[in-house]
């Protein structure tokens, strides 16, 4: 009885839960004037599919193209930085290496708009402005670095060292046991991780926002602003810019949704 009891609060939690998202799909799929229906419909009696009207009329292909780029690109430097920190950071011992850590934890606190501003001042005087994509991949690597950082180092803990040991027993270097032994073992945490990462980035809004400022190279999610205006707004194409920015998330979540609850939990069952 118990069991099924549980059962029905993690359904009806869920529900909660999801219930904005199936909210967003449905006003998509109603017209102007029956959005602000009351009682409302719970699921549009004429549905009307304005997706191309919005790729049309508001080039979204563009902007989800900017954010490919970003997010790939904050994913690309996460990853290559952050593997090797989070590796020295799991073997590392003594007050050294607690004090790294806090660090690495301090900078995942930072609200970006604390950082938005010196950022901008730094980034102007080093003219990286005139480069606005790469100073908003700078900007946002530096806040998922920690991220990354703190999620991985708790994957590589899971490794025996005994394994890195043998290895250096057999010949190895250092670097060799890391790329042939560690690496291929924390694959998994890794990918998942970084995929964390990469979503992470992919709804980026806050630099994007401060740092470009050519239209058209602004990422999706500050391109959505463009429905809303002092006087009006435009609900039933904002919800379907939003479901098509938010669909390829969702299905990457779905998909991995059993690896990334076990990256997430991997430094808790050790």
């Amino acid at each position: 009885m118990k069991r099924y009891l549980l059962l029905a609060l993690a359904i009806l939690f869920a529900a909660i839960y999801l219930f904005p998202v199936y909210w967003m799909y449905a006003t998509a799929l109603k017209t102007s004037g029956t959005i602000f229906k009351y009682p409302p419909e719970l699921w549009p009696s004429e549905p009307l599919v304005q997706v191309s009207r919005v790729f049309a009329e508001h080039d979204i292909g563009r902007y989800l193209w900017n954010s490919l780029l970003v997010a790939s690109g904050i994913t690309a430097i996460t990853m290559v930085l952050g593997t090797g920190a989070a590796y020295a950071l799991a073997n590392a011992r003594g007050t050294k290496a607690n004090i790294a850590l806090f660090l690495v934890i301090v900078l995942q606190v930072l609200p970006p708009s604390l950082m938005v501003t010196p950022l901008f001042v730094a980034f102007n005087h080093a003219g990286l402005l005139d480069y606005p994509r790469t100073a908003v991949v700078l900007a946002t690597a530096a806040k998922t670095l920690a991220f990354y950082i703190v999620l991985c180092r708790a994957t590589f803990t899971q490794v025996p060292r005994e394994l890195k040991d043998a290895a250096l027993v057999d010949g190895n270097s250092h670097l060799g046991a890391f790329f042939l032994i560690i690496l291929p073992l924390a694959r998994n945490g890794i990918l998942i991780t970084s995929v964390l990462v990469f979503l992470q980035s992919f709804g980026e809004y806050v630099y994007s926002r401060s740092f470009i400022a050519t239209r058209e190279l602004q990422t999706a999610t500050v391109n959505l602003a463009t429905y809303l205006s002092a006087n009006s707004a435009d609900w039933v194409g904002l919800m379907n810019y939003a479901g098509i920015y938010v669909a390829p998330i969702l299905i990457v979540f779905i998909l991995l949704q059993r690896q990334i609850v076990t990256g997430l939990t991997s430094g808790a069952l050790k």
